[in-house]
């Protein structure tokens, strides 16, 4: 169900359960960097947005909201870091998020929110669902690699 979840923006007190959800998300070595997430939060532009149910945050993602001066100087959005815990997948509770990050994006005079996914995540019909498109676009990306 998710009548009992609350959409908002997350803060300091949210760190334990973001940093919980991040190892989630990534493939890569686990963080326990809590002051890269205050870095995060504290980032002109950019909120992080929790879904929490009883209390403890089970799903996220950033959004930025960047300056801009094509389309008469309206900022663009990047979605980024989407996770849901494994124990609230497929109740729609990634959706509520989405729709509200979008409605975020909307309000802030946004003229298109973007966001990358892997393929190895299978999250593309997620995506297109929330109606996102990749039928004019191309992501592409570089990596930095050490060593």
């Amino acid at each position: 169900m998710t009548d009992q979840i609350i959409l908002r923006p997350l803060t300091a007190a949210d760190t334990d359960d973001a940093l919980r959800l991040y190892n989630e998300l990534t493939f890569g070595p686990k963080t326990n960097d809590r002051a890269g997430f205050a870095s995060v939060l504290a980032h002109p532009g950019t909120r992080v947005f929790g879904a929490l149910d009883k209390g403890r945050v089970v799903a996220m993602l950033t959004l930025h909201v960047l300056p801009n001066v094509t389309w008469d100087a309206r900022p663009y959005a990047l979605i980024e870091n989407v996770i849901s815990a494994k124990s609230h997948r497929k109740r729609g509770i990634g959706k509520r998020l989405m729709q509200h990050a979008i409605a975020a994006a909307w309000a802030s005079d946004c003229f298109k929110v973007m966001l990358m996914t892997g393929k190895k995540r299978g999250a593309r019909g997620f995506y297109e669902a929330a109606g996102f498109s990749s039928e004019d676009k191309t992501a592409m990306v570089i990596r930095r690699h050490n060593g």
